[in-house]
């Protein structure tokens, strides 16, 4: 934690020295300022994802919250969000894939806000780990339970199992030290938790991963469910 710590609080340190520093250009400014933005918002993350776990092992918390939502829109509204974080430059070799199995939205009762921010936590990671091919966001429905899943094209696989498989999670970090990951990781399986749910990961490739989480849901009776013959997918850009 202190480690990540300091290497964001020491980029914004040196990139805001490099802007005021005689002869910085316009474009120079520019790309300090969105350095700085980076890191600013990376650093908010870490302690919002910390404290929150840290809040769970140490209060009660309250039950899922359960609210009616369409589910393709429920997805749709995230993919909104990650689209606009796959437009900074540093991302651009990055596509976006989202994947859904009902040929029309339905109707579900689903505590959003914890397992956006699960999803948020999952897609943090991917793009971390991966510089460049495809970062896979979908879902399907099998025995009163919705499966959410990220898959991506980078090379956190053996990393991601090692996380959510640690009781001792200071001995895996000594092993992979990537605190940012670790702690995205173990906030959503404590949130999954809460939900009722399970999370699991499978190779999705040589070293790319795909994880997998499962929650209980209870699905409106005016919804009327038809199942794709394929999954539908598309490009999301």
């Amino acid at each position: 934690m202190s480690h990540e710590m300091r290497t964001h609080m020491n980029a914004i340190v040196a990139f805001s020295f490099l802007m005021n520093r005689a002869g910085c250009s316009e474009s120079e400014r520019e790309d300090f300022c969105n350095q700085i933005l980076t890191s600013c918002e990376q650093l908010i993350g870490l302690f919002d994802n910390f404290f929150d776990s840290a809040l769970i092992d140490t209060t009660e918390i309250s039950k899922a919250d359960h609210k009616t939502h369409k589910l393709n829109k429920f997805l749709d509204k995230l993919l909104s969000e990650f689209r606009g974080v796959l437009q900074k430059e540093a991302h651009k070799d990055v596509v976006l894939v989202s994947e859904t199995s009902f040929c029309e939205p339905i109707d579900i009762y689903i505590d959003s806000d914890r397992v956006f921010r699960v999803i948020r936590n999952l897609f943090q990671n991917a793009l971390n780990n991966t510089k460049s091919g495809y970062i896979k966001i979908g879902y399907y429905f099998r025995d009163d339970q919705v499966t959410f899943y990220v898959l991506d094209s980078g090379n956190g696989y053996f990393k991601y199992k090692e996380f959510l498989n640690t009781d001792n999670l200071n001995e895996s970090l000594n092993k992979y030290n990537d605190t940012v990951s670790a702690i995205n990781l173990t906030l959503a399986r404590k949130l999954i938790h809460i939900l009722n749910g399970s999370i699991w990961i499978e190779c999705n490739g040589l070293t790319n991963a795909g994880i997998y989480f499962s929650v209980p849901v209870k699905v409106s009776d005016s919804s009327d469910i038809k199942l794709n013959n394929y999954i539908n997918s598309m490009i999301a850009i």
